[in-house]
């Protein structure tokens, strides 16, 4: 996935960079980096995304 902007007429490299990392950001390139550079086992993944699952019914149980 390549996320790239244009340089737009008169505008600073300061502000092109701010938007080339909000860019970055929202398609969550990085996340998916960091998430890569080691493997996690299957079983371990299952535990947290049902260790998520619980905070989250707690969650919505308080409202």
């Amino acid at each position: 996935m390549t996320v790239g902007i244009k340089v737009r007429d008169k505008e600073s490299i300061d502000r092109a960079l701010r938007r080339f990392k909000r860019t970055v950001n929202r398609a969550r390139i990085l996340r998916t980096y960091r998430e890569n550079l080691a493997f996690t086992k299957p079983s371990e993944v299952r535990r947290e995304e049902r260790k998520k699952a619980r905070a989250n019914a707690r969650r919505r149980r308080r409202y």
